[in-house]
Formats: structure tokens, C-alpha cells, sequence
């Protein structure tokens, strides 16, 4: 019995693909936002979040800095958008890189035009 679960668990961890997309950290206040694009959704916002929440987010020192003067409460992490695999990547092989960075450059060319500041 404990062999059939360990199976099928290494099958399950074999099969999981992460969320993949964009997501962004808003300053409630003010309109500012952080954008970043990744194959993890999940994995990525609970590091970024850690990293802010300790100071020593080194990716966008104003925002680090930002979060460290106004708090946590100040700012509010959202999913902007949800990246599909394809269809015929059933092993989640594909480098999906380039379409992250475009989904991110199409939401940063919308946020600015709603007028929002990007970080």
C-alpha cells in the first residue's frame, strides 16, 4: 500500500506545473506598481513578499525602500494575468521566457496609459 502511494505521489510531483504569468505589488495610495513576470505565480509573490517584508528586496531598491517607510498594509500583491501552457507541452519543457516578458511589457504599456507609474 505505502509503495502504490509513494508512486503516486512521484507522478503527481512529475506532473505539476506551476501558475505562470504576470503579477503586480500597488501601492494603495499612491498610483505606483511593481511588475514581474514568472513561470511560478505563486513561489515568486511569496519570495518577493518575504524579501519586502524583511528589506532586502534588491530587485527595485524604491519600492524595498517604499515598503520599508510605509508598511505592508500600504501595498496590495495582485495576479494581473495567467499565462497558459500549450497544449502539446505535456512535459512543461518549453521556455515560455519570451511570452512571460511580452504579457509583462503589454501590462506595463496599459498600466501606463490608465496612468499608473511603473517602478
Amino acid at each position: 500500500m505505502e509503495t502504490n502511494r509513494k508512486k503516486a505521489l512521484r507522478e503527481s510531483y512529475k506532473n505539476y506545473r506551476p501558475e505562470m504569468g504576470v503579477f503586480g505589488i500597488r501601492h494603495r495610495d499612491s498610483r505606483k506598481i511593481y511588475l514581474m513576470a514568472t513561470n511560478n505565480l505563486k513561489g515568486k509573490m511569496n519570495s518577493v513578499m518575504f524579501q519586502l517584508k524583511n528589506h532586502s528586496f534588491v530587485t527595485c531598491r524604491a519600492l524595498n525602500e517604499a515598503f520599508k517607510q510605509e508598511g505592508e498594509a500600504a501595498f496590495e500583491a495582485e495576479v494581473l494575468e495567467k499565462l497558459d501552457y500549450d497544449k502539446d507541452d505535456e512535459a512543461g519543457q518549453k521556455d515560455y521566457s519570451q511570452e512571460l516578458e511580452l504579457m509583462k511589457d503589454l501590462w506595463r504599456d496599459k498600466l501606463l496609459a490608465q496612468g499608473f507609474e511603473v517602478y
